[in-house]
């Protein structure tokens, strides 16, 4: 497939993950800007396409907000949902977040309202702050999150400043106030400036709300909205999907 599309992978750990330098001040801007200034140095062209899945999806919303023009196409995979979205009817943000367990609704309460509060709220044992892998993944999620994180990198090498510099600041940064909605978005693309933008939807996803996604796609058409019928919310690890995901994107 790689050969058949003549592309190739660019995998970077953001601020805090891997040998990533920590920003204690991460904002979805800052991390933009990190993804223009990355493919800068590395000197990859003018134009690149952008993927993300679930949280790491923020960033791809940034992309289409603060760089279009360094973009040649995107897709979302089952894109995290913030639930402070300004634009997004209420009454959705609401049933959304209400399939969530209960702790994790809290915790990410607790990374939008009080995200100083975060690293004791993800420590304290009186509340619960965690949720059980069963509420939120299919059985085959599980399968694959179990492969997935036995691979070594990211057991040695992702996680080595620890969660707070890493993952939990990816949720302060995903759930905090966003300067703007993404149905406020523009279609960067147009007849002189090829590209596309993808969004995936995983029908049996226990954690993304599929009403959501609709209603985005539906303020903004040039998005393209695909329906995996059988997937959960780990599609991007099973083979099938994930040709599927970049078949599309090289496909305009």
């Amino acid at each position: 497939m790689i050969d058949e599309f003549k592309i190739y992978f660019l995998f970077f750990d953001r601020a805090g993950y891997g040998e990533s330098d920590p920003n204690p001040t991460r904002t979805l801007r800052s991390d933009t800007y990190d993804i223009e200034e990355l493919a800068d140095k590395l000197q990859i062209g003018p134009k690149f396409h952008v993927i993300g899945m679930s949280l790491g999806a923020y960033p791809i919303y940034g992309c289409l907000k603060y760089i279009p023009h360094r973009l040649s196409g995107a897709s979302l995979v089952v894109p995290l949902i913030n639930f402070w979205w300004s634009r997004v009817p209420q009454n959705l943000l609401n049933a959304a977040m209400k399939k969530l367990p209960i702790g994790f609704q809290l915790t990410l309460r607790v990374a939008h309202y009080f995200p100083w509060l975060l690293y004791w709220w993800m420590t304290q044992k009186w509340f619960p702050n965690s949720r059980n892998p069963k509420d939120t993944m299919t059985e085959r999620d599980l399968e694959l999150a179990e492969m997935h994180t036995k691979h070594s990198y990211i057991k040695e090498s992702a996680l080595r400043q620890g969660d707070y510099v890493s993952t939990q600041r990816d949720i302060i940064a995903g759930y905090g106030n966003w300067e703007f909605d993404p149905t406020e978005l523009s279609n960067p693309f147009s007849d002189s400036n090829k590209g596309s933008v993808h969004m995936w939807c995983a029908l049996e996803d226990k954690q993304i709300s599929r009403d959501v996604l609709l209603y985005i796609c539906d303020m903004l058409p040039w998005i393209k909205l695909h329906e995996v019928p059988d997937g959960g919310h780990y599609i991007i690890h099973e083979k099938r999907h994930f040709e599927a995901i970049i078949k599309a994107a090289c496909s305009e």
